[in-house]
C-alpha cells in the first residue's frame, strides 16, 4: 500500500487523533449491533498498547449540525468499553475546554471519545476552523472509518491535511482488498451488482465491464435491461431515461467478451406487499398489472454455477426485496453460493453486507466492507477523498 500506516507511525506518549466509523444501528439508548466497533478494535488497541493517548472521533446517524441528545455517543463509549475492558473516557462536546481538561489528566494508553462530530455544522462542510481544533489536540492523524471516507469532511480529510496522517488497520485492510480485486484480479473474476436503481451503479457497472469475466445483474435494476432487451416488464422498476444506457451497456460487455448474465425467471407479485399473490414466470411473460419482485429459482441455479466456478467474486445490491419473505430467496441463495464457493468473495457493504448478516453467512465471506457508500465509490474508480488526503510512504 501506498499510504503510510500505524507501523510508520512512533506514537509512544503522543496524542493520536483517530477518526473511527462508530455509526451504528441503536435503540432505546443501547447499541444493538456493534460490528463497526469490533472492526476497529485492531487499531484502537494497538494504539492504546503502543502507549498513544487516544482521541477518538466518530459521527452517528445525521443531526445536521445541531445537538441531538439520541445521537450522542455514550451508548458507544459504553460498549468499546465492555470491548475492550478498560474505561473508556467520553466526553459531552467535540472539542474546546471539557476535552482540554480529559486530555490533560490522561496518561499513556488511555482512550478518549469525543461527542458525535456531526453536531457540528463545520463537519459536513469540512470547515478549516474545526479541522484546527482538531488537529490541535493531536500529534498524528489516523483514519481507520472507510465508512466515511468518500466524504470530505473535517474530521476526515480537514484533519489529514494538517498533521502526519496514516491509515488504520481496517482502511489498509480495505484498501488492500478492493484494490487488490479491481487491480490484480483471480479469474474468473466475477461481480454480482443488484439493488434497485440503474442510476446509482452506472460507474460501477461501466468501471467492472473492463475489469471481469461476468457480470451478474439482478434486483430493481434489472427490468430496465430486460426492457432494452424487448421484453415486457408489467409494472416492475424502470427507469425509462436509462434504457439506452442498458444497450450500451450490454454492447460494451459483447466487445469486451464479457459474460452479462440477466435474470431468466422471475417471482412476480399482483401487489408490493408480503401478502400478495405471487406465482414464477419467465423473464419475458411478465403480466401487464403484476411486478417482478425477487429472482426465479433458474436464474438462481444459473447465478451459483458461474459463483462456484469463480476465483473472485464482488457483491454489491440484493436480488430482490430481500425484507419481504416471499421475495428474499433469491438474495439468500446468493449468499449461500458465495458461502459455499471457494473463490475470495468480497461483500461491499450496504444491502449486501445487511443481507449476509440476516441470513447468517457473514462469517464464511472473506471480506465484508464496512463502507456501502464507500466501496461503491471504490469500484467505480474514484479516488476517496479520505484516502487521498493520508500521507504518501
Amino acid at each position: 500500500m501506498d499510504k503510510k500506516t500505524l507501523s510508520d507511525l512512533d506514537i509512544k506518549g503522543k496524542k493520536v487523533f483517530c477518526r473511527v466509523d462508530f455509526n451504528v444501528p441503536m435503540e432505546n439508548g443501547t447499541v444493538t449491533d456493534d460490528t463497526r466497533i469490533k472492526a476497529a478494535l485492531p487499531t484502537i488497541n494497538y494504539l492504546s498498547e503502543q502507549g498513544a493517548i487516544v482521541i477518538l472521533a466518530s459521527h452517528l446517524g445525521r443531526p445536521k449540525g445541531e445537538v441531538v441528545d439520541e445521537l450522542r455517543l455514550d451508548p458507544v463509549a459504553d460498549r468499546l468499553s465492555d470491548l475492550i475492558g478498560k474505561t473508556v473516557i467520553k466526553t459531552d462536546t467535540v472539542y474546546g475546554e471539557e476535552v482540554n481538561k480529559a486530555l490533560s489528566e490522561m496518561t499513556n494508553g488511555d482512550i478518549l471519545l469525543i461527542e458525535n462530530v456531526r453536531f457540528e455544522p463545520g463537519e459536513t462542510k469540512n470547515d478549516a476552523s474545526l479541522a484546527e481544533a482538531f488537529a490541535n489536540m493531536a500529534d498524528f492523524y489516523v483514519n481507520d472509518a472507510f465508512g466515511a471516507a468518500h466524504r470530505a469532511h473535517a474530521s476526515t480529510t480537514g484533519v489529514a491535511e494538517k498533521l502526519p496522517a496514516a491509515a488504520g488497520y481496517l482502511m489498509q485492510k480495505e484498501i488492500e482488498v478492493l484494490g487488490k480485486a479491481l487491480k490484480d484480479p483471480e479469474r474468473p473474476f466475477t461481480a454480482i451488482i443488484g439493488g434497485a436503481k440503474v442510476k446509482d451503479k452506472i460507474n460501477v457497472i461501466d468501471n467492472l465491464l473492463d475489469k471481469v469475466d461476468n457480470l451478474i445483474i439482478g434486483g430493481g435494476l434489472a427490468y430496465t435491461f430486460v426492457k432494452a432487451q424487448g421484453h415486457e416488464i408489467g409494472k416492475s422498476l424502470l427507469e425509462e431515461d436509462k434504457i439506452d444506457l442498458a444497450k450500451e451497456f450490454m454492447e460494451k460487455a459483447k466487445e469486451k467478451g464479457v459474460n452479462f448474465v440477466f435474470p431468466k425467471d422471475v417471482i412476480v407479485a399482483d401487489d408490493f406487499s408480503e401478502t400478495a399473490d405471487t406465482k414464477i414466470v419467465p423473464i419475458d411473460q411478465i403480466p401487464s398489472d403484476w411486478e417482478a419482485l425477487d429472482i426465479g429459482p433458474e436464474t438462481r441455479t444459473a447465478y451459483e454455477n458461474i459463483i462456484s466456478e469463480s476465483k473472485l467474486v464482488i457483491w454489491n445490491g440484493p436480488m430482490g426485496v430481500f425484507e419481504m419473505n416471499p421475495f428474499a430467496g433469491g438474495t439468500k441463495e446468493v449468499a449461500r453460493a458465495l458461502a459455499e464457493t471457494e473463490g475470495y468473495t468480497i461483500i461491499g457493504g450496504g444491502d449486501s453486507a445487511a443481507a449476509v448478516e440476516k441470513f447468517g453467512f457473514a462469517t464464511e465471506m472473506d471480506h465484508v466492507s464496512t463502507g456501502g457508500g464507500a466501496s461503491l465509490e471504490f469500484m467505480e474508480g474514484k479516488i476517496l477523498p479520505g484516502i487521498k488526503a493520508l500521507d504518501d510512504k
